[in-house]
């Protein structure tokens, strides 16, 4: 890789209205995006304690997500919506 370049995950992306209630508005790379969101679910223990690849999505998730629960798989694509 070329100095300077940056891979897709360190290329910084900005969040949507929706996501930067979780993350700040600030252009952030993609790694920053999902470790705050991990940081939002475990602070607000909402995985789901029979299946913990399932997270309950709060007040702040359910318009990212646009449901109420989604896999840890899932959740990438969706926060690959609200980011540009």
């Amino acid at each position: 890789m070329a100095q300077g370049r940056q891979s897709g995950l360190q290329r910084p992306v900005t969040p949507s209205k929706e996501l930067a209630a979780i993350t700040g508005s600030a252009p952030l790379p993609r790694s920053q995006v999902v470790s705050k969101i991990w940081d939002h679910i475990r602070k607000n223990n909402l995985q789901n304690p029979q299946n913990k690849r399932e997270i309950i999505a709060d007040d702040k998730l359910r318009p990212i997500f646009g449901k109420d629960r989604v896999t840890m798989f899932e959740m990438n694509k969706h926060l690959s919506r609200h980011l540009s």
